[in-house]
């Protein structure tokens, strides 16, 4: 049987839940059978120290194991929340109100030209408060679940750096 390494496809299920600020354990995702996580190990872009907790393993091998903010996606960082000018989401001088709403999520650009996803927190009248955070920043991470299948890359996955076919990547 295939085991998790280096260029596999792995495919799990899994409930992942995050520590609230009472302590308590709070279900925020789930990956079940009919809708399974489909990743290519070791290109994958998720933490690191996710992909050490399922290194080995083989389908059939359940996970339960935990992620600090250190380990996952940081500390949260006040300085991700940033005030954006208002006009800066007019498009031919209108705004459009549908978007701009408090819990969206914008792709946005900084001066250098990354790309990053922004929360929208609050609207004022001459400024949008939005938060770079990663959704999952600061939070401790719990992951339950089962491995589903294992199995060797194609040349064309390694190639691009992700999964192709099904739960992957459609060109």
């Amino acid at each position: 049987m295939a085991q998790i390494s280096e260029n596999k496809v792995v495919t799990i299920t899994y409930d992942l839940s995050v520590t609230d600020e009472n302590q308590e354990k709070v279900l925020v995702e789930s990956a079940e059978a009919d809708a399974p996580m489909v990743f290519l190990f070791g290109m994958s872009g998720l933490p690191d120290e996710f992909e050490n907790q399922l290194s080995g393993k083989q389908p059939g091998d359940a996970f339960s194991f935990s992620l600090t903010p250190e380990q996952a996606y940081g500390d949260y960082d006040q300085q991700a929340v940033v005030d954006i000018p208002k006009n800066v989401f007019e498009i031919d001088g209108k705004i459009d109100e549908e978007m701009l709403q408090v819990g969206n999520f914008l792709p946005m650009a900084d001066n250098q030209g990354h790309h990053m996803q922004g929360k929208i927190v609050d609207i004022g009248e001459e400024n949008v408060k939005m938060d770079f955070n990663h959704p999952l920043a600061g939070m401790m991470m719990h992951f339950d679940g089962k491995v589903a299948d294992v199995r060797e890359a194609s040349q064309e996955e390694l190639e691009h750096g992700h999964v192709h076919g099904e739960g992957g990547h459609h060109h």
